[in-house]
């Protein structure tokens, strides 16, 4: 980061280590706080809505602990013709997940709520991104699944992992699929510096 900014310490409404990983390669100070509650997994709805409100649930039900601090909440889904992928519930889930997006292309929402818990503010944004996986084999998908990588994402892959070799190419933002569409959260920060 450079030296000219300076950016407050936030409070990072999530438990996802990608997430912390991206806050800490672009430098920003931040501790977790894992949030209450669940995530709402509608089965139809503008999916812009959806992981916004998600976000901003998210930031929400950790204010009380966040001392003043900014609030940053995120939530990610997969988008497969209309109907929503979240994290799969145990490895047949993942599988059926998988072997449904092999060679078709999918989208994947994020949506970023960031509250400042002194004087209730909020700003929401969310990102898009488009992916097509390859056509990868049966035998592929299973030796992925024996990783655990897809356990705890949602549509059951790490882009930035294994999952990486199931995908033929992206249209927008990297992270953003990794949970966390960093110019849009730096954007939101550099509002509040």
């Amino acid at each position: 980061m450079p030296d000219s900014i300076r950016l407050p310490e936030i409070v990072l409404a999530s438990t996802s280590p990608r997430r912390r990983m991206l806050l800490e390669q672009i430098g920003v100070p931040f501790r977790v706080i894992a949030p209450g509650g669940h995530e709402a997994i509608p089965t139809h709805g503008n999916f812009a809505d959806i992981v916004e409100a998600n976000a901003l649930a998210k930031a929400r039900s950790v204010l009380d602990r966040a001392g003043g601090q900014l609030v940053l909440g995120a939530d990610t889904l997969v988008d497969l013709d209309g109907e929503p992928l979240g994290k799969p519930a145990d490895l047949n889930d993942a599988r059926r997940m998988l072997l449904r997006l092999v060679d078709r292309e999918h989208r994947v929402w994020t949506g970023v709520a960031l509250i400042e818990s002194k004087s209730g503010r909020i700003q929401q944004g969310h990102r898009m991104t488009r992916i097509w996986f390859r056509n990868s084999t049966r035998d592929e998908i299973e030796d992925y699944l024996t990783t655990g990588e897809p356990l705890d994402k949602a549509g059951a892959y790490g882009i930035q992992g294994r999952g990486a070799l199931l995908i033929d190419r992206i249209e927008g933002c990297f992270f953003n699929v990794m949970g966390l569409p960093l110019t849009l959260v730096w954007e939101m920060l550099l509002g509040r510096a």
